[in-house]
């Protein structure tokens, strides 16, 4: 680009993953034995990288590339871009690869299509005047058709229909170029920033006309406001007087956003379409040129049309061209997530903060993104997948609840940093690294106080994931694996006792026995620092005990009377789908009973469990020896395997929470072929941070114990209190 160098690059990363795998236990006393081994392994997993360097260091960036990222093979370099001319020459004769220039707006549109299919809040509409000057907007599932405004030097206005359709419909020269330009003549102010500096300060009102100036106060019969601009510079022609460099700087960057919103919002209607998209240096998440184009925007729309910028705006071009060179294996068909840890968010670049402080290299901002092992998609219930938001509450507006939960997670940051190391006692570093997690995690908390908005909307979810982020990358995988090894053996001695006592109630009793031990199942979560205090220092703290802390009925949020009624009175449902929270206790005595009432009833169940751990959640592999395990003692579970009447699937996952947009094709396929009729959620982070208003085509449950007392206060209730949420789709 004109001042800064992006580069993307892929490489692969090696980490370490927890892995379960049954013992043989032929002919063996099995009594005192683990349930199942665990082992860590090496894997390898693919990762993109994105990186930016100023240009006045770009001898530094491809010092960069040749230590780092070429070898042997490596023959061509990929690059778009006004920089692709310019620096040719130099990073062909220092990198000895030959340059392979790409068309500057395919790239952009590549880039764009990946990040808004990639990154779940990669866009966001300015406030200024707003406690939260970002609003993140939900990623719609069908993200075309759209315009993209590129404001360089000059303005492009692309319409984009499909992944490979695309048209240029417009432009003007009067675009970052003119401001830039006009602003240098005007000021005597050569660099850009600088120029923005200086617009953010001044007052347009000393040089523009405004229509008051004009007619006294409001043009009445044309519905205008007196302060609005009725000429840019207006006053300069009458004036005897010098005008301030700010006050100047700032009517001319009026002048030329007003000019291209009303340009930008002629084309949107001309074109019938509603996401108009801004990127450019021009725009580079400075908030003074993203507020007058929101204004601008606004205004011309009449409040129609919203403008919409991209968090990774600057990275596009790179990103288009990284995917030209990598056609051969297909990014696009793999989905990616964004690696909170390796990721520096999005900066606030107001200007008592500007410019931010950089390291001596250059180098200020980086993006890296994961490839998922599997495509993620949309739970096919989802009512309506356009406008799901799987987020209870947005800590990013919400000020008294961002303190409560950003200080809840660092009083729990140490506990946490101790059972990761603890989890490892034969490593020597484990401490050490354990350590390292510890500040890392420390310090995107603290980058979170400052700026709530550097990731997307800040959510318990995104804390969490963040969290789970910060483990990986010091070799963390699965700090709770012997945890739930040994709570799982625990809970499968008491397995055929718990049926055995359910099978002696009547119908009705046995159903509300099901639904309590579903609760009390799930009191058992490491993740709550109000039960992790509790089993820390009582071990011999039960399935019985975990009843007696439940609040008696009626329940805080409590519709058990209504599906107790749907039971008896509705026929048998088709498909149940089951997304299951902790190992131990919770999957085995309070899942499986329900489970294994549901398939006696003629009901078939999909158990979706995370595919990857985080906390103590049971993960996809361990549920299968568990599954296997139960079959053994149980004839129902048994035949129900058999005849494929029960299925395991994985939810594509690593998150105690649940975005239902983002989930294992697979287990979509299954749901859809399976004629699924009944969801049911289970646990805080999947049924109350997550999914407590999402809306689906189907019957669903949404059942937790709330073991926080901040959020039980929250919702009107105490700490054990009891959602249990039974709703019916509106026909």
């Amino acid at each position: 680009g004109g001042s800064l160098t992006k580069l993307a690059y892929y490489s692969t990363v090696q980490h370490k993953v927890a892995r379960v795998r049954s013992f043989d236990h032929s002919g063996k006393d099995i009594e005192n034995e683990p349930l199942y081994e665990i082992s860590v392994q090496e894997e390898i997993t693919a990762r993109l990288h994105f990186i930016k360097f100023e240009n006045t260091y770009i001898e530094t960036c491809l010092d960069f590339i040749k230590d780092h990222l070429v070898n042997t093979e490596t023959k061509v370099i990929k690059a778009t871009g006004g920089g692709a001319y310019k620096f040719k020459d130099l990073i062909e004769k220092k990198l000895g690869l030959k340059v392979d220039k790409e068309d500057v707006m395919t790239c952009l549109i590549k880039g764009c299509n990946f990040v808004l299919r990639n990154i779940p809040h990669e866009v966001f509409a300015y406030q200024k005047d707003s406690d939260t000057e970002f609003r993140f907007q939900t990623n719609h599932p069908n993200i075309f058709p759209y315009l993209l405004v590129n404001i360089g030097s000059g303005v492009s206005i692309v319409k984009v229909e499909t992944e490979d359709k695309f048209e240029w419909i417009g432009g003007s020269s009067i675009g970052g170029g003119t401001f830039w330009g006009l602003g240098a003549l005007l000021t005597k102010t050569k660099k850009f920033d600088e120029l923005l500096q200086l617009a953010s300060k001044g007052q347009h009102t000393n040089v523009d006309m405004l229509v008051k100036d004009v007619y006294g106060g409001a043009y009445q019969t044309l519905g205008l406001s007196g302060n609005l601009i009725a000429s840019s510079f207006g006053k300069s022609t009458t004036a005897d007087k010098e005008f301030s460099k700010e006050d100047m700087a700032k009517s001319l960057l009026h002048m030329i956003s007003n000019d291209i919103g009303q340009l930008a919002c002629l084309y949107a209607k001309l074109h019938n379409l509603d996401k108009i998209y801004f990127g450019g240096f021009f725009i580079r998440g400075h908030p003074v040129t993203m507020r007058t184009i929101t204004y601008s925007i606004n205004f011309f729309s009449k409040g129609e049309v919203q403008a919409l910028f991209l968090r990774h705006e600057g990275y596009l071009g790179a990103i288009g061209a990284f995917l030209k060179g990598a056609e051969q294996d297909n990014p696009n068909q793999y989905s990616w997530g964004e690696n909170y840890a390796g990721s520096s968010g999005l900066m606030s670049t107001s200007p008592d903060v500007y410019p931010m402080q950089r390291s001596r290299s250059g180098t200020f901002d980086m993006l890296e993104m994961d490839r998922l092992e599997r495509p993620l998609v949309n739970l096919p219930l989802l009512k309506d997948p356009s406008t799901y938001i799987p987020d209870t509450v947005d800590l990013t507006d919400d000020a008294l609840a961002r303190k409560y939960w950003l200080t809840c997670f660092e009083e729990a940051l140490d506990g946490v940093a101790k059972r990761a190391a603890a989890s490892q006692p034969d490593s020597v570093d484990a401490p050490e690294r354990a350590e390292k997690f510890r500040q890392k995690y420390w310090n995107k908390l603290q980058t979170l106080r400052q700026q709530p908005f550097a990731y997307g909307t800040l959510t318990v979810r995104s804390l969490l994931d963040t969290r789970e982020h910060c483990l990986n990358e010091f070799n963390f995988p699965d700090p709770y694996s012997k945890v739930k090894q040994k709570e799982n053996g625990i809970a499968l001695k008491c397995f055929q006792s718990v049926i055995e006592s359910l099978d002696s109630l009547g119908w009705e009793e046995r159903q509300f026995a099901l639904v309590k031990g579903l609760l009390a199942g799930n009191v058992f979560d490491w993740g709550a620092k109000a039960v992790s205090d509790v089993l820390e220092s009582e071990p011999q703290f039960g399935f019985e005990e975990a009843k007696s802390k439940l609040q008696e009925r009626p329940w805080l949020e409590d519709s058990y009377s209504q599906w107790l009624e749907r039971l008896k009175e509705g026929p048998p449902h088709k498909c149940a789908l089951i997304f299951a929270d902790n190992s131990g206790i919770d999957i085995i005595l309070g899942v499986f009973p329900f489970v294994r009432e549901l398939l006696s009833r003629g009901t078939e169940v999909i158990l979706a469990c995370n595919s990857g751990p985080a906390l103590n959640d049971v993960t996809y592999s361990e549920s299968l020896i568990v599954t296997e395990r139960i079959a053994a003692m149980d004839p129902v579970i048994q035949s129900a395997l058999r005849e494929e009447k029960l299925l395991l699937v994985q939810t594509g996952s690593s998150s105690p929470c649940l975005d239902l947009s983002r989930l294992d094709k697979g287990l979509a396929v299954l749901v859809r072929e399976r004629q699924t009729d009944l969801v049911i959620i289970e646990g805080m982070g999947r049924a109350i941070h997550t999914n407590y208003y999402a809306a689906l085509n189907c019957e669903s449950l949404k059942l937790a114990v709330i073991k926080n007392s901040w959020l039980a206060d929250r919702l009107g209730g105490k700490i054990f209190s009891v959602i249990f949420k039974y709703e019916v789709p509106c026909k």
